[in-house]
């Protein structure tokens, strides 16, 4: 049986910034129109993360009994590594979903109900990701549900929760937080094109080929930093974002280098800090209105 360190692991921590950065932004975005409620934030959060470690144990469960995490270089994967049955896994994936979901219930009810559909589509592309009999993360469109769901969906999402309005700093924070988490996905599967290839897995990686996925990643870290700039436009004090340029510079140095396999392990994390640290700094901002 899976220790407890190994189903930690399993729930892939590195992908939790993808969880916290669009509830900072989103309460960052709610806290400039002067809407921000510190306790729905709280159950935004709870439900990010539930759903990130839900979708997590749902890939590992999906992909280990299609084969898919037979031969990988990434991160143990418990269902493929055969340290946890599919069944407990699975079991996993559930609990964290429906934890996720009951949050988000409530969460929508005490704003507005009709975001309950928004949620379900949440938990519906949570687990056709990699499972059901097609699953879109084996279509190439692993990158625009994350984009869509962990960027618009979850910052435009906590600041109408919180704020019961959305505004253009919002959007402007949820495409920047949207392409960083991409960009985390990309990275993933840049890693693990040989394996997909053999496997059958067609990512969007595999569909555009090494190099142009090479490309792809560095445009997705870069964007935010545009929109730095163009969220001065509010206030001068959002180019404080500027400073965790450095932490995606560094994430970036071993896909322009070519790297492969498991050498490109550390850009996943590079990448998911430069995020939370982006966000961080900006809902400072934002909250403060210095």
């Amino acid at each position: 049986m899976a220790s407890l360190s190994q189903w930690i692991e399993g729930a892939r921590p590195r992908t939790l910034p993808n969880a916290v950065a669009p509830v900072l932004a989103g309460t960052g975005a709610a806290a400039w129109v002067g809407g921000a409620v510190w306790w729905k934030a709280a159950l935004a959060l709870v439900v990010s993360v539930a759903l990130i470690i839900g979708v997590n144990y749902a890939n590992d469960y999906s992909d280990g009994i299609r084969g898919t995490d037979d031969d990988r270089s990434g991160p143990v994967r418990l269902v493929g590594a055969k340290l946890a049955s599919p069944q407990a896994v699975l079991a996993a994936a559930v609990i964290s979903l429906c934890v996720g979901a009951g949050t988000g219930l409530a969460l929508a009810l005490v704003s507005q109900p009709w975001l309950i559909a928004i949620g379900a589509a949440c938990i519906a592309g949570a687990w056709l990701y990699t499972g059901g009999t097609n699953p879109y993360g084996y279509r190439g469109l692993g990158e625009v549900a994350v984009f869509v769901f962990f960027g618009l969906v979850a910052v435009l999402g906590t600041q109408y929760t919180q704020a019961l309005r959305i505004d253009w700093v919002g959007l402007v924070l949820a495409v920047a937080v949207g392409s960083l988490s991409s960009a985390v996905l990309v990275a993933n599967n840049l890693r693990d094109i040989p394996t997909d290839q053999v496997s059958g897995k067609i990512t969007l990686a595999v569909r555009l080929g090494d190099a142009r996925t090479r490309r792809l990643f560095q445009v997705l870290t870069a964007l935010p930093f545009v929109l730095t700039a163009v969220l001065a436009l509010a206030t001068p004090w959002c180019l404080v974002g500027f400073a965790a340029a450095p932490l995606a510079v560094r994430a970036a140095k071993p896909v322009r280098s070519g790297l492969g396999g498991r050498e490109l392990i550390p850009v996943l994390r590079d990448t998911g800090l430069t995020m939370l640290v982006w966000a961080a700094l900006v809902t400072a901002v934002l909250v403060i209105k210095p």
